[in-house]
């Protein structure tokens, strides 16, 4: 599946750093996304917020065809992260030594054209550029970004049970980017 101009002409996908103009975009394709693959699990009640979290460091937005087609943000740790503590302790170094790649989506209609790859490789980048190692976490029965970042060679480091709320236990998959 590729995009092509008006001209016929196959124009690939782009990634820039996201502005505040772009919120209203990215929080229309999560909705997209939330009600096609269920993410996120839990729909956040300010969705803008979720996406500027206070934790984050840097974020991406993918267009294609002129469109916001999908959306990456790099965060410090927080105290609900899993993946931070688990390559940290496995490489003995800080939490501090690692960020956070998170809010990754990838609008339906976009799918197929290396969106997942492009935004993930701004990330890591930006990680490595900062000197730290790249981190995340995902919901185990997101298979299909489980499958992303196996592809692009990330690490499973544990798969682990967090507790997101009083009647609510989520199986979740640790990876680090492959040192």
């Amino acid at each position: 599946m590729k995009s092509e101009s008006v001209s016929g002409v196959d124009v690939p996908p782009s990634a820039r750093r996201r502005t505040d103009g772009d919120l209203g975009d990215c929080v229309r394709v999560l909705a997209a996304v939330h009600e096609h693959d269920g993410y996120p699990v839990n729909w956040p009640e300010f969705p803008e917020a979720w996406l500027t979290p206070p934790s984050l460091v840097a974020s991406w937005v993918a267009e294609l065809d002129g469109r916001i087609a999908g959306h990456i943000g790099l965060s410090r740790s927080d105290a609900g992260d899993a993946a931070p503590g688990l390559w940290s302790a496995r490489a003995g170094v800080s939490v501090d030594a690692t960020a956070v790649v998170n809010r990754l989506f990838v609008a339906p209609w976009a799918r197929g054209h290396r969106i997942g790859a492009l935004l993930m490789a701004q990330a890591v980048t930006e990680a490595q550029d900062r000197g730290l190692h790249p981190v995340l976490d995902v919901v185990a029965s997101d298979t299909a970004a489980a499958a992303l970042y196996e592809r692009l060679g990330w690490q499973l480091l544990a798969t682990v049970e967090q507790q997101w709320g009083p009647e609510q236990k989520v199986t979740v998959r640790c990876y680090a980017a492959a040192t």
